[in-house]
């Protein structure tokens, strides 16, 4: 979070360090002035007075109370403001076309669906770099949160429901991405590798995808359902572009199956109201 590698990242550090040194402009004095009491009033002082029956005095309760009150103000403006400008679904303002990718977490593993290419990759997300990645997120079984610290926007994925999320990676690289809300014993495994790569490499690796692997039809689907972890990255070399929106109405249609880890029936299965 520290080192961001986007735009949505390096606006979010920001405004986490203009928030700290709002913050700072009352947590700095308090400490000054607490270690200065301290030492003002110590036994040993006799030149410092006090008055045993001093109950109030205005310009005391004028610092006390207006110094806060003005600092909760600018931090709420500030982190108001910021935030807004942050809405995940904001699209990034570049001179270029997003790619679409969906995203269905599974237990325990994360599916990647390039909805425009037509393949589809476990625990493995390769993008562009400097290209703008317009998300679609949701979850098969419990919900869960999508998170690479270094791109931004930690986001929730939930059952029967798409969040929106757009990230950019300024320049090629690998950032660790992770599920961040707890969702049984497979959690700790649940990471994948964001690799960005130069726009000719990415065309590269489409390539490569769609020359090898497996189908991901509705029976390769079934058993990514079956919870698993540690799972290897994989790629599938077609998919139909509607998966995402499938497993969306299927777990919308069918809640307890998606709670219990298996999310997915046929469509016919479905339409007979099954």
């Amino acid at each position: 979070m520290i080192d961001p590698k986007g735009p949505i990242a390096a606006a979010e550090w920001l405004l986490m360090i203009n928030a700290t040194e709002i913050m700072l402009v009352v947590v700095v004095p308090v400490i000054l002035a607490t270690l200065g009491f301290a030492w003002w009033y110590r036994a040993s002082n006799g030149r410092a007075s006090r008055d045993p029956a001093w109950a109030y005095q205005g310009s005391v309760e004028f610092v006390t109370w207006s110094i806060p009150a003005l600092v909760v103000i600018l931090l709420g403006g500030v982190c108001w403001i910021g935030s807004h400008q942050l809405d995940p679904r904001a699209p990034i303002s570049v001179n270029a076309k997003p790619l679409q990718v969906d995203v269905v977490s599974l237990d325990w593993k994360w599916l990647f669906i390039y909805p425009d290419q037509r393949i589809a990759a476990v625990n493995e997300l390769v993008i562009p770099a400097e290209t703008p990645v317009s998300f679609r997120l949701t979850s098969a079984t419990v919900m869960n949160s999508f998170f690479v610290p270094q791109l931004g926007s930690q986001i929730y994925a939930m059952t029967g429901m798409t969040t929106h999320l757009n990230l950019l990676a300024d320049k090629p690289g690998d950032y660790p991405g992770l599920a961040t809300n707890f969702n049984g014993d497979g959690f700790s495994d649940m990471h994948f590798i964001v690799t960005a790569v130069p726009a000719g490499d990415f065309d590269g690796w489409i390539a490569k995808v769609r020359s090898a692997g497996a189908a991901l039809d509705d029976p390769g689907y079934a058993q990514l359902t079956k919870p698993s972890s540690g799972v290897p990255p994989t790629t599938y070399r077609s998919v139909d572009p509607d998966l995402f929106e499938r497993i969306v109405d299927q777990t919308a249609l069918n809640p307890d199956k998606a709670r219990a880890g298996n999310a997915w029936c046929p469509p016919t299965t479905a339409a007979a109201g099954g």
